[in-house]
């Protein structure tokens, strides 16, 4: 009796050791790797460069460029594919199938997901917004110029769904949005009257508003006036605006890193990138009298002030 008891127990232990074994022996090997696809309409030197990147920050993944065209339709690929679409054509073939892969839509701004999509967000979409968070925006205002009290805004038909949020962004800053509807950019009076109205003009990422051809006029305008003009984004401050949070290509890279490490489902339905960066028009900012603007303290001052669930 005594003996089947010691073998029983030699047995144990020899399992237990066989287990550990085999436990270690499964951790060690390498998780099975994601199909990350990439897709646009057009490949070209940027595409290739930012695949490249995407690929060499997840070695252990499949990551890969498609033509849009040669793909088909979303509902046929694998549904442990991790999608990721680079332009308004590739979202614009997604839509056509409620089936299909998770898929992370990147770079896209608030108006063009609202001329697409309406309020309503199709299931299985993450949608990774281009432009600034307008909160941010107002808090950088508030960073490099705390007398200005009036935020002007232009807005159109387009762009007035971001009224509601850009005030209640306002409130807690003792900000007042003071705002300007401008349907015709050729007529110059609805700018004067928000530029005699304002401490500062704040910039929407809208293309109807805030493009090449209307550029001249805002700047020229707002700096008769000796007023800033904060965003709408890193373009415009190259033009001559005095300052704009932006992401750049390292930026979204971090992001989509960050987030193919989740599994699909816990992916957000609408994100902002928490990385940033504040670009300056430092020239503008001596003609205005403003100190010089150190982006990156900036930057630190700004994302202390964010919170992120």
């Amino acid at each position: 009796m005594r003996h089947s008891s010691r073998k029983t127990s030699i047995f144990g232990c020899l399992l237990g050791g066989l287990c550990l074994v085999l436990g270690g022996l499964l951790c060690s090997l390498p998780t099975r790797a994601a199909d990350i696809l990439l897709t646009a309409a057009e490949d070209n030197p940027s595409v290739q460069s930012f695949t490249q990147a995407l690929s060499e920050s997840r070695p252990a993944d499949s990551v890969r460029f498609q033509p849009l065209a040669s793909l088909p339709a979303p509902g046929k690929l694998p549904t442990t594919t991790r999608l990721i679409l680079l332009d308004l054509p590739s979202l614009d073939w997604r839509l056509q199938d409620t089936q299909g892969p998770a898929t992370l839509v990147l770079r896209i701004s608030r108006l063009q997901a609202r001329q697409r999509l309406g309020a309503t967000l199709p299931p299985r979409l993450s949608l990774l917004w281009s432009d600034p968070p307008l909160a941010r925006q107002l808090r950088l205002t508030r960073i490099l110029l705390p007398q200005a009290r009036r935020i002007g805004v232009l807005y159109d038909s387009h762009s007035e769904f971001l009224l509601k949020e850009l005030r209640q962004a306002a409130l807690p800053l003792g900000l007042e949005i003071v705002t300007e509807r401008w349907e015709n950019t050729s007529d110059s009076r609805p700018l004067q009257t928000l530029l005699e109205n304002s401490d500062v003009l704040l910039g929407l990422d809208d293309p109807d508003l805030f493009n090449p051809k209307t550029a001249k006029n805002l700047l020229l305008s707002s700096y008769a006036r000796q007023l800033a003009l904060i965003g709408p984004n890193a373009g415009f401050v190259k033009a001559g605006s005095l300052a704009s949070t932006y992401s750049d290509q390292g930026d979204w890279l971090a992001v989509l890193d960050e987030l193919l490490d989740q599994p699909p489902a816990s992916w957000p339905r609408t994100h902002y990138p928490q990385r940033f960066q504040v670009l300056s028009n430092p020239q503008l900012a001596r003609s205005l009298g403003i100190e010089q603007i150190d982006g990156a303290s900036v930057a630190t001052q700004l994302a202390a002030g964010e919170s992120h669930p």
